[in-house]
Parts: C-alpha cells; structure tokens; sequence
C-alpha cells in the first residue's frame, strides 16, 4: 500500500508540474524554483507534514521535498545553534541531496559527449 500512496502522490506532482508547463507561460526553471519554495513554506506553516506522512518518497522526492528537506534542516539548526542555523540548517538538512546532484552531475559530464541543442 505504501508504494501506491507514494506512486499517487509523486504522481500528482508531477502531473500539476505539467500542466504548469503546458498551460502557462512560466518557464521549467520557474516552475522548479516555485516549487522548492512552496515546500519550504508549506512545511513552514505545518501543512506538508501530513502528506510526507501518507505519501512517503512520493512527497520527499520531487523539488517540493527539496524545499521541505531545507525547511526541516533549517528548524533543526535554529533549535540546536540558535540564529546561526537559519544559514546552515538548511544546507545540513539537503547535504545528501546536493552532494547526489554534484556527484552524478559530474559523473555524467565526464561520460556523456556534451553538444548543443543544434546536434553539433
């Protein structure tokens, strides 16, 4: 049951994503920025706790979760070092996620032949 909750719930994300991409004039890059900002806020205001709770990796994974991993990270460090967390609770709490990025992100530039969108 758990692999459904998340299939449906990573599934509605990404279906709103899209249909933010197609219906409107915002860009990818936007709509990706919207988005890790609505996580931080809406873990801020203590309304996305419930849906990591019911949908798992399916609200964890997508860039809302990103913003939620900030979120969370961030009040951690504010209630372990004080003001001092607000700037580096936020990068502890994401570490795993933008250490993964900068890994694989190197890993494929190294054995992927760059071109640009011409084909050249």
């Amino acid at each position: 049951m758990h692999y459904l909750q998340a299939f449906i719930t990573g599934g509605i994300i990404c279906a709103l994503s899209q249909i933010l991409i197609d219906k409107t004039k915002l860009t990818p890059a936007r709509i990706l920025v919207s988005y890790v900002v609505l996580g931080v806020i809406l873990t801020g205001l203590g309304l996305y706790q419930p849906l990591v709770d019911w949908g798992g990796a399916g609200a964890t994974v997508p860039l809302l979760g990103f913003g939620y991993s900030l979120a969370k990270g961030v009040a951690k460090g504010v209630a372990e070092n004080g003001l001092l967390g607000v700037f580096t609770g936020g990068v502890t709490g994401a570490a795993g996620g933008i250490a993964a990025a900068i890994v694989f992100g190197c890993l494929f530039a190294l054995l992927c032949k760059p071109a640009d969108k011409s084909g050249k």
